[in-house]
């Protein structure tokens, strides 16, 4: 059996976009269960008010563009 293959973007001034099928568990601070779809979105500026999903509320008002050279 085929595992599909997990992803998680970056996206600039925005949110984690992960993608990978049913075989993405996330888990809150407790280690309880949060339900997802197949894909999802992630809030990284912290202004959602669906947290931990991303609602849009970052538009216009949070900077972050994070490129892999960052990093090595």
């Amino acid at each position: 059996m085929k595992m599909e293959k997990i992803t998680i973007k970056v996206n600039d001034n925005g949110s984690l976009r992960i993608t990978g099928g049913e075989n993405i568990d996330l888990l809150d601070g407790e280690g309880n269960k949060i339900e997802t779809k197949s894909s999802f979105s992630l809030c990284r500026c912290g202004r959602s008010k669906n947290k931990p999903f991303c609602d849009g509320s970052h538009k216009g008002n949070f900077e972050s563009c994070v490129r892999a050279e960052n990093f090595k």
